[in-house]
């Protein structure tokens, strides 16, 4: 059974982190299945929207360290990176409902989404610096742009967590919610834009982030290069196996 869920709500379609015995952490394979859903629902004609949705309680706690370790990303060609490329281009609306943990890539794909709804009890944090990595998914690009360089400071080189209204002062949230309402909401977002002209919402969403595509480009790739020569550091290597450790206790 795979731990990415797809379902249909008519024009909507749904790709669910659904590992919730690891609180959704990401694995290779999941990326593979996310990048299989975002093409398949890329490609489909009755598709106008896709939405990101957690399971009980939990959006994803970000990679799968065990998994990432034995399976470290090496090139463009590895499943996280194809995952990245394939969001930050996806041309149709792309929507996130997000409650309780969005662990490292839980919270940059936000950056990569059109529409966020978060619960009141998410939580967010990007523990990169403090695992010996760098940030990824064009983060240390939008991030400053889009919250400012005080706060990405304090949320990408601390690695200090954040709640939803921090999420929603610092522009990464459209809207707060209640724990319950959070898949609701995001659908009902999702199927409002999904009502509207699709050739007109995918014109408009590429007008957009033309001005930017290149740029968002060109930071995957330099993170990429600097995050895979981290993965091989000593301090990364320290870093990680004393969370891991940690993790056992």
């Amino acid at each position: 059974m795979s731990n990415i869920v797809t379902e249909s709500h008519g024009a909507v379609s749904v790709l669910r982190f659904a590992r919730p015995e690891k609180k959704n952490a990401l694995t290779a394979q999941m990326y593979e299945d996310l990048v299989a859903g975002l093409e398949a629902a890329g490609a489909d004609e009755s598709v106008r929207a896709v939405a990101l949705l957690g399971t009980g309680g939990v959006f994803t706690a970000g990679n799968d360290l065990m998994d990432f370790v034995a399976n470290p990303p090496a090139g463009p060609d590895s499943p996280v990176f194809r995952f990245l490329m394939a969001a930050s281009r996806f041309a149709k609306p792309l929507v996130a409902g997000v409650d309780g943990p969005a662990v490292g890539l839980g919270t940059t794909v936000l950056l990569h989404c059109d529409f966020v709804i978060a619960s009141d009890r998410a939580r967010f944090v990007m523990p990169f610096v403090p695992l010996g990595i760098v940030p990824e998914f064009a983060s240390s690009l939008l991030l400053p742009a889009r919250s400012g360089w005080q706060r990405a400071c304090e949320w990408l080189l601390l690695g200090d967590p954040f709640d939803a209204e921090a999420a929603y002062r610092g522009g990464l949230v459209n809207r707060v919610v209640a724990p319950d309402q959070v898949d609701a909401t995001a659908l009902e977002w999702a199927a409002r834009v999904a009502e509207r002209p699709p050739e007109a919402v995918r014109l408009s969403k590429a007008l957009m982030k033309a001005p930017l595509q290149d740029a968002i480009d060109a930071a995957l790739a330099r993170e990429g290069e600097v995050f895979v020569e981290r993965l091989r550091s000593e301090e990364a290597i320290a870093a990680m196996t004393a969370f891991l450790t940690r993790g056992r206790k």
